[in-house]
This record gives C-alpha cells, structure tokens and sequence, in this order.
C-alpha cells in the first residue's frame, strides 16, 4: 500500500471514530460546524506554509543579489517559474490547476463534489514556484481552491451529502481565502459574493466558523503580523472626502483599463498559442521582459504597496533601469507600471503559472491611489497625504476589478488592520465598483440601439 492510500485510509478510520463522538456531543448540525472548523484549520496552516515556500523560494532566488544589479536577473527567474510551473501541473500533477477559482465555479454547476485529493497540496506548491521565481499575481486562487479539495475530500472521508458537500466546499475555499489574507470576513464574503454561495443560516454560520479559524490559524503560524500593516500619517480629515470621490471616479476608470488588459490577454494567450509548450516560452519571455522594465511588478507586490501605504518611498526606484528622479519621472513610471499591471498578472495566470487574481488589483490600486495624490498635489496644488490615498486606493481596485465591493473593503481592512479610515475606504469602493458596473452594463444598453438604428438607416 502507498503512502497516499495509508493516509487516506488513516483518514477514514479517523472520520469513523470521531464522528459517532461529535455528534453525540453537538449534534448533526454542531458536528457540521466542527468540521468546518477543522477545515479553517487546515486552511490557515496551508496559507502559512505556501507564504514560507513562496518567501523561501523568493529568498533564494533574489535574495542575495545587490539592488544595483537586480534587474538583469528578471530576465531569466520569472521565464523559469512559468516553464517550471507549466512541467509540474502537466507531468507531475497531471491536473489543471490555472485560474483555480474558475475551475471550482465550473465544478460546482455541474454538480460535482469529488475533488482529487492531489488538489489538496498541488495549488499551494504551484504557485510558490510561479510567485516564488517572480510571477506577477495572486497567491488567492491557488489556496481557494486547495481549500475547496480539503473540504471536498474531508466531506467525503466522514460521508456528508452532496448538499452538505457542496456548502463544505464552498467553505473550505472562503477559508483559504481567510487564511491567505488573515481576513476572516473578507474569507467569508469571497464565498457569497464571488462563490455565490447559498445564503443560508446553517451555511452562513458554517462559512464563519471556518473562515475564523482560518484566519486566526494563519494569523498566529506568522508571528501574529499583518501582509501590509498601515500606520495612519494622519487622522481622517472629512475634507478631503471629494478628492476621495474623485480618486473613486479614476481608479473605476483604471479598472476598466485593467480589466480590458485581462480579457484581451487571455483570449490572445488561449486563441493563438495552440502548443502549450510555445504558450510557455511566450508568456515566460514576455513577463521577463516587462518585470525587466518595471521590477515592481514582482511577485503579488506586497512590499511595495506597504511601502506606499506608509510613506516609505525611498526604495521604489530600486532596480529600475529608468533611475527616474523628480516628481514627474515617478509619475511617468507609475502609470506605466499601472498600464501593463493587467497584462502581466494575464500572461502570468494563463501563460502556464498558477496564481490568482485578487493581490494584483490591490497593488495597482496602491499604485493607482498613491498616483492620484501626487499628481493632484503637484498640477493642482493640493495637499493630500499619498500614503492614506495609496490605501484607499486598494480598495477601490478590488472592488471595481473583481466587481466585490463589500469583500474588497473588508479584506482591505483586515489586511492592514486598520479601521480608522473605513469611511473613505468605502467610498472609494462603492464609486470604483458604481462605475464598473454602469460602464459595463448600462452604457451598451444606452447607446447601442442609437447606434444600431443609425447603422440601419445607413444601410438602407
């Protein structure tokens, strides 16, 4: 007998054993929650220890290279950790494991529960060689779908009904969500915003338990540090809530942007590269070559959005081969770094690595945010704190990019842990997401008959 099937029978006989004892002790429905209990747990100890690998991997491959020097290297380590990336999904896992989220919405339709027990460490240890080696995206994807294998193969060892299946699932990936972003709420409405999972009291409860022990789990395995802890410059000024609307206007606007990039990446990656193998080195030599120009793109970009967020801008020009001094040469590598952001965590997800889709809006909107500040300082002659606008910012990509305003801001919140500007922060979300939202449904809906009547009329 293998090691895998040892375990999956000493899994077995665990479910057999306990669950008699769970069930007396809290019944059917308590014994549910205590599951999904345990698959926070397990959730939380798989976000912490793909934040290791990816922090390992990254340590080893850039960690002791000097700054001055450190853009040559991007020529190479992301190009491998696509290539890499790619070898290990098809001929070790033998598993799809791109654009995880997507995948888990498509099996969740059709109705199937039964997620292969590979799934349960495959994502964590793909995308720490994509993100590890420099891929441009999201380590959210990878652990939501981890966590949906976790509460798909739990829920099969201890016979839960498809139902009940389905609702762990759904769990189990709100809690790798929690877990990855020591975000409990944020976990919790990924599930019933982007999920759309039943809203029920029985799995409303479940998903809150499980997303709390998710988060706290991976809260305490890391030291009980926050991914980007923000010290407020100042104390929120109700003044400055226009430019906050304005900042909402331009980063919605951005979003659009960003979003375009996305769609237009993907369907160029899948429609013209049939030989995945071309795919590979396309996408690997481009995302070398646009990490070459603008190395803050590295990796999900926390560093650099926590560094913004806190004021500390003195590293942001390290290892650009534009060396660009002075307000407006940061500007003009800001906004280049914004424009070709989409593109990057595009080729990145559908090139061949394995990443998610989440961490990159919140580091253009950091990006985005702290842009807007010191543009309007420096045209208009305003006074806005940067760091404060970078913050708002995050939550205002999110929200517009993945169109989930309320898990944005909450997970923005969490993040940092700060709650002092949940105000702005709001409102940046609602306008981003407002925005989005019109320009994507409603404004085809305006304008198309006026411009199909017009087009008839020509044609007679």
């Amino acid at each position: 007998m293998s090691i895998v099937h040892k375990f999956k029978h000493a899994v077995r006989l665990f479910a057999e054993s306990i669950t008699p004892v769970s069930c007396r002790l809290f019944g059917d429905r308590g014994h549910f929650f205590f599951l999904c209990g345990v698959v926070g747990v397990l959730c939380g100890c798989g976000a912490a220890l793909m934040k290791l690998l990816i922090g390992l991997i990254s340590k080893a491959v850039v960690g002791g290279l000097p700054v001055a020097h450190s853009t040559w290297h991007l020529l190479l380590f992301p190009f491998l950790g696509i290539v890499l990336a790619g070898i290990y999904a098809r001929y070790i896992i033998k598993l799809p494991l791109e654009h995880g989220t997507e995948r888990l919405n498509v099996a969740l339709r059709k109705k199937n529960y039964y997620m292969p027990s590979r799934l349960v460490f495959a994502p964590i240890f793909g995308a720490s060689l994509t993100l590890g080696f420099g891929g441009s995206a999201g380590s959210e994807g990878p652990i939501a779908y981890t966590g949906a294998a976790i509460g798909s193969n739990l829920g099969r060892a201890f016979g839960l009904t498809d139902q009940q299946m389905r609702v762990l699932i759904g769990v189990g990936a709100g809690c790798g969500i929690a877990g990855i972003f020591k975000a409990p709420i944020g976990g919790a409405l990924f599930t019933l915003e982007v999920m759309a999972l039943e809203i029920t009291t029985f799995s409303v409860i479940g998903l809150l338990v499980g997303c709390l022990m998710a988060g706290v789990t991976a809260y305490l395995l890391s030291g009980c540090t926050m991914d980007i802890p923000y010290h407020a410059v100042k104390a929120f000024d109700p003044a400055i809530l226009p430019a906050v609307v304005a900042m909402g206007i331009a980063v919605g606007a951005y979003s659009l942007w960003y979003t375009f990039c996305m769609t237009r990446s993907e369907k160029f990656l899948n429609g013209f590269f049939k030989n995945v193998w071309v795919k590979n080195i396309f996408s690997g030599l481009f995302l070398a070559l646009l990490l070459f120009l603008f190395p803050n793109l590295y990796g999900e970009g926390y560093d650099v959005a926590g560094n913004l967020m806190n004021g500390r801008t003195d590293t942001l020009m390290d290892g650009s081969i534009f060396h660009a001094v002075g307000p407006w040469g940061i500007m003009a590598v800001l906004a280049a770094t914004l424009a070709v952001k989409g593109f990057a965590t595009q080729t990145t997800n559908s090139g061949g690595g394995i990443g998610g889709d989440f961490a990159p809006t919140l580091f253009a909107g950091a990006l985005a945010g702290y842009l807007f500040a010191i543009f309007s300082n420096q045209v208009f002659g305003t006074h806005l704190s940067a760091p404060d606008f970078a913050y708002f910012g995050m939550a205002g990509a999110m929200a517009g990019c993945i169109q989930a305003p309320l898990m944005a801001l909450f997970l923005t919140v969490e993040m940092s842990g700060d709650f002092s500007m949940f105000l702005p922060l709001m409102i940046a979300a609602a306008i981003s997401y407002g925005m989005v939202r019109f320009c994507s449904y409603r404004w085809r809906e305006i304008f198309y008959p006026v411009w199909h009547h017009h087009l008839n009329k020509a044609s007679e």
